[in-house]
């Protein structure tokens, strides 16, 4: 992805989730897929869907069961 593609997305998952601090990054070795991370936490994976000229995002966060209260 490129960087304005990346600014696309993390624009609207911060308008999306009200959360000024998430960041989204590229992925070394990786033009497929962007890190998502609020602050200096990793969250999760974006991966882009380029079909037919149709373009989807599908975002991709685990939660871990010892991350739970």
């Amino acid at each position: 992805m490129d960087k304005t593609e990346i600014r696309r997305l993390e624009a609207y998952l911060r308008q999306k989730f009200q959360l000024p601090s998430i960041e989204v990054r590229q992925r070394p070795q990786k033009d497929d897929s962007v890190e998502v991370n609020i602050g200096d936490e990793f969250i999760g994976v974006i991966f882009k869907d380029d079909e037919e000229g149709e373009v989807s995002y599908a975002f991709n966060m685990a939660i871990l069961d010892i991350d739970l209260p």
